[in-house]
């Protein structure tokens, strides 16, 4: 297995963000939510002490670190005694928070095993203990709303309130968890558009703030430096079969058999899979060894996934946050969910019934109809998945109109600033604006 040459660390990268957030002009639309110009917002009152507003951030994913680490670095920037403390990862930690736990390593996706929840159980004792020490003002928990609701409520209970980052998926299952959210929340930040409305409608406070996958454009000239020493394939695929454990024991061999089956038909194929840290490599290693074998042509990437998706012609993806990095390059794509066989059955009987809504991937519920061809759940092997890139390939106009459909819907998030807005919203709930 070949390692290709990686872009900076992930501190490095989070402390660039907060330094690109920090330094970004403030767009001058109207607030949906106040109509109130974002260029023209109050400055921070007078007599109120950042030092007296220590806020909590709760994270279990590696996207959700990402998440914060810009809102944490804007927060930082405009208030530097302002106390942040953080259940996270490390670009939490290198945007400003104090880091009492690493939490974001070992996400899980769906339902959790009993381990998983012996763990957390664990986990919230833990940060029970530290708030019965720890006064806390406000607790951000950013997405895993199964993890971060106790916690919610443990702040609740001592009389702190609760602004969350990213919108908990109720509007695709689980409504009923509605109630719950009304309870453990004073403010819900949505990162997609359609959501702020979705939420309204049934009485829970929200506010859109825009993506901040979007915070900042592609660097594409350091990008292109670095893509000088990657071999380049007819054609180059990007292989991502998302980023929590779990995920990438079932996706990854998905994509081993995909890749194996366009090699027949295209030999001279390059796939690269991109990983968050170096670790990863073992466990790919050693699912393509209880697989087959690592496959000619493939190599890994860690740290960098805007590097594989510009060196790209097209991408097989997990579903999840990282089809936003693929559009926001305007790459084409195929996207997938592999579940397990013991569900074919009840998701064939009552899988609409659960779902509410036609789509499951990002691009398309933000664009409102199928530009993106999305295999969830798939039960089956890497063929469709094969079938999909053979379409790419050999029909270029296919390819093209994807291309032009993700650009629209990337455009539904010009002129939003995800750090400096949600700063806003935290900061009136603190009362420091």
């Amino acid at each position: 297995m070949t390692v290709l040459p990686s872009n900076p660390t992930n501190a490095e990268i989070a402390r660039d963000a907060g330094d690109s957030a920090a330094a970004a002009p403030v767009a001058a639309t109207a607030s949906a939510t106040n109509g109130v110009s974002t260029a023209a917002r109050s400055q921070p009152r007078p007599g109120v002490s950042a030092a007296r507003c220590p806020v909590l951030f709760t994270s279990f994913e590696p996207s959700g670190d990402d998440h914060a680490a810009v809102v944490i670095a804007e927060l930082k920037h405009r208030h530097p005694s302002l106390p942040i403390y953080a259940w996270g990862g490390p670009k939490m930690a290198a945007a400003g928070a104090q880091l009492i736990e690493r939490t974001t390593d070992d996400g899980v996706m769906g339902v959790p095993g009993v381990r998983k929840v012996i763990d957390h159980i664990r986990l919230n004792r833990r940060i029970e203990e530290w708030l019965d020490r720890t006064r806390v003002v406000l607790h951000v928990p950013v997405d895993s709303p199964e993890a971060n609701f106790p916690i919610a409520r443990l702040v609740k209970e001592r009389g702190g309130r609760v602004v969350h980052l990213v919108a908990p998926q109720l509007w695709a299952w689980r409504e009923g968890r509605i109630k719950k959210l009304k309870r453990l929340s004073d403010l819900v930040l949505c990162l997609l558009p359609f959501e702020e409305h979705w939420f309204r409608q049934r009485g829970v406070p929200a506010r859109f703030v825009g993506h901040p996958l979007f915070e900042r454009p592609v660097d594409t000239g350091t990008l292109d430096e670095l893509l000088k020493l990657w071999p380049k394939g007819e054609p180059s695929i990007a292989l991502m079969p998302g980023s929590r454990p779990g995920e990438i024991d079932k996706c990854f061999p998905l994509l081993l058999d995909a890749f194996e089956r366009i090699r027949r038909n295209f030999p001279n194929a390059i796939g690269v899979v991109p990983v968050t840290h170096p670790g990863v490599q073992d466990r790919l290693h050693r699912l393509a060894n209880e697989f087959h074998a690592w496959p000619e042509g493939m190599f890994v990437v860690a740290g960098n996934t805007d590097a594989a998706i510009r060196w790209c012609d097209f991408a097989l993806v997990a579903s999840g946050t990282v089809t936003l990095q693929v559009a926001r390059q305007a790459k084409p794509m195929i996207t997938f969910y592999r579940a397990s066989q013991s569900i074919r059955v009840p998701y064939a009987l009552f899988g609409r019934m659960l779902f509410k809504t036609p789509y499951f991937t990002l691009p398309n519920l933000i664009a409102g109809k199928r530009i993106v061809p999305e295999l969830i759940p798939h039960f089956g092997d890497g063929f469709e998945l094969a079938a999909g890139a053979y379409r790419l390939l050999r029909q270029p106009g296919f390819a093209e109109g994807q291309r032009q459909a993700l650009r629209g819907m990337v455009a539904k998030f010009d002129s939003m600033s995800c750090g400096s807005l949600s700063a806003d919203a935290i900061e009136q709930i603190l009362g420091l604006r």
